[in-house]
């Protein structure tokens, strides 16, 4: 995580820190749900999670790259406000967004579990029976301890927000290195993907001072 400071020029509305407790007053989850771009904006777009990030994790190949993944898996770690949003909030959105039933075939977009403690790991087991329970079968979905997280490269960062005409770039112009540690950014890359509450949508780009062009834009695609 990049802990440069923030640039004067940079409204203070865009830095990684805006509305968001200190690093060590929040917790962080990994999930693997395939493709990371889709849960990187999905999670992003609830409330009560500060930053976003996606990465490699669960396999043991050394410095992972995307065309060199190894045995590693596509996931996306997020950092939250425990006060706001508890794990089993994230894992409720985790389960419901890929069939239990089914992982995939290549392990690069398999789903999975990744947790960093004790306390989450018993959180995503129960879950994990609960949803077994429910389906009156197995789940294929396995809960994991994570090892290591190597962030993706930084062209995978943000994607749907970086691959939205006018507003990935003026975003990127304000955040430079700041993206990924952003939590506007990780709303917008959520609310352009159309992920999210409406209202807080209309409510965020109206206390942002972003041109006129990009706010159409993100309304566009809600």
């Amino acid at each position: 995580m990049s802990d440069a400071d923030t640039h004067d020029a940079r409204p203070t509305e865009f830095t990684r820190d805006a509305a968001a407790p200190s690093p060590g007053a929040t917790e962080t989850a990994t999930f693997g749900l395939g493709c990371f771009w889709g849960p990187d904006a999905r999670f992003g777009a609830m409330e009560g999670v500060v930053r976003t990030r996606v990465g490699y994790a669960g396999g043991s190949t050394p410095a992972p790259t995307y065309h060199s993944l190894g045995d590693h898996t596509e996931v996306v770690q997020v950092e939250y406000d425990p006060t706001v949003l508890s794990y089993a909030d994230l894992l409720d959105v985790f389960w419901s967004a890929h069939d239990p039933r089914r992982n995939a075939r290549k392990r690069q977009y398999r789903s999975v579990i990744l947790t960093g403690s004790a306390v989450h790991r018993q959180v995503a087991e129960r879950a994990r029976q609960d949803v077994a329970s429910r389906l009156g079968g197995s789940v294929a979905t396995e809960v994991e301890d994570l090892d290591a997280f190597h962030r993706a490269e930084p062209y995978h960062q943000k994607y749907e927000l970086r691959s939205t005409p006018v507003v990935g770039a003026e975003v990127e112009d304000r955040c430079g290195d700041d993206l990924v540690d952003s939590t506007v950014a990780a709303r917008l890359n959520g609310f352009v993907a159309g992920h999210g509450d409406d209202d807080r949508c209309r409510s965020l780009l109206a206390d942002l001072d972003l041109p006129p062009a990009a706010v159409d834009e993100v309304r566009r695609r809600r």
